[in-house]
Order: structure tokens, then sequence, then C-alpha cells
């Protein structure tokens, strides 16, 4: 790997797919990068593993990082508190791994302002109508809860411009092999600076 580790963060809309490229490209056997791992206070869905997708905390839990300075960013997504913790992100960068991470768009364009060498990647669904498709049948949520989905989702789809990179996950293999080029053409870019994570 030329030059310091990356940051990378996949960002965009609930629907279009984020766990499901990353739990594809954590299946790829031997790459020189790593995950850093969501906290939310969110219930865990049935199919979720703590500690693998996320790490479910106590409000109280989440409040205590906040207050220790532990997160990098934070914020209340549809009623449940999610955050990247700081320490995850270290680690990761320290070990001289790319560190890929995935926040919501606000989350994204934060990180991106206190550390601007991070990659940010756009996952955005094929249509609206797969994006709708994917937020009933995900399960785990009252019809109110698809309609605000649908609702924020529907107006993140119009800030894709403000990434580095747009992804559109119509085909998972495809979809993490198109990120995989991206990771690889900014790992060659020369000038890299190290991110420091404080």
């Amino acid at each position: 790997m030329a030059g310091p580790p990356l940051l990378v963060v996949l960002t965009g809309p609930s629907g279009a797919g984020k766990d499901s490229v990353l739990d594809e490209l954590r299946r790829l056997p031997d790459r020189p990068y790593s995950f850093v791992i969501t906290v939310t206070t969110r219930p865990r869905r049935p199919s979720e593993r703590d500690g693998v997708d996320y790490h479910f905390v106590s409000k109280e839990q989440f409040q205590r990082l906040v207050g220790d300075g532990e997160m990098l960013e934070h914020a209340m997504v549809y009623g449940q508190e999610k955050g990247v913790p700081k320490d995850g992100v270290r680690k990761l960068l320290q070990s001289g791994r790319d560190a890929i991470m995935r926040t919501d768009n606000q989350g994204a364009r934060y990180i991106k302002g206190i550390a601007p060498g991070t990659v940010t990647i756009f996952v955005a669904p094929p249509s609206d109508a797969e994006l709708e498709k994917r937020l009933r049948t995900r399960g785990g949520d009252s019809e109110e809860q698809v309609a605000i989905r649908l609702q924020t989702a529907r107006k993140e789809m119009t800030e894709a411009g403000e990434f580095d990179y747009t992804v559109v996950n119509d085909d998972l293999v495809e979809a993490a092999a198109e990120i995989e080029r991206i990771i690889a053409e900014e790992r060659a870019r020369p000038g890299r600076k190290a991110i420091e994570i404080t």
C-alpha cells in the first residue's frame, strides 16, 4: 500500500444497501482494510449481530461516550442515536490498515470537514421504486417509520453530488468491486497526507 492508510466513509440514504455492501466487502479475503463499527441506541434487528453490524448500547452508555469526547461524529437518526467511536478509527489507522465506515450524509460531511483527506462514497439505489421496496421489506419498521425514511431518503438522494464518488448498488458484487477500484485509485494517488483523529 502506497502512502498512509485511507479513511473511507460510505454514505447514502436508508435503503440504499450500505450494510449489504459492507457485508460483501467483509467477505473478500486478505484485503488491506478493516471496518469501523458504529455505536447505536436503536434495538437490534433479528438479522443483526452485536459487535459486527453495530455496537448496541444503552442511551446512558452512548451519552457517556459523547460526554468523554470519544465520538468522531454522532447524531439522532430516526429517533435513535448513532455515532462513530474515535478509538476504533484510531486503532485501524495506526495499524496501517484502511478504515471503512458508514454514516448518514450529515455525518459524512462532518467527518470530511474535520479530516479533509477522507474519501466519501455515496451509495445509491438503482431507482426510487427499488428504494421503496427495500425500505418496506427490511422489517422492524412501522408504516409511519417507513414513510419517514422514504421521505428522508428521497431528500438525501439529491445530495449525492456533495460526495467524492457515487456507487449505484444494483448488484452487490459489482458495487463492492467498484468501491475496491475507488480505494485502489485513492491509495495510488501521490501526495496523500496521513489522517489524524484527535
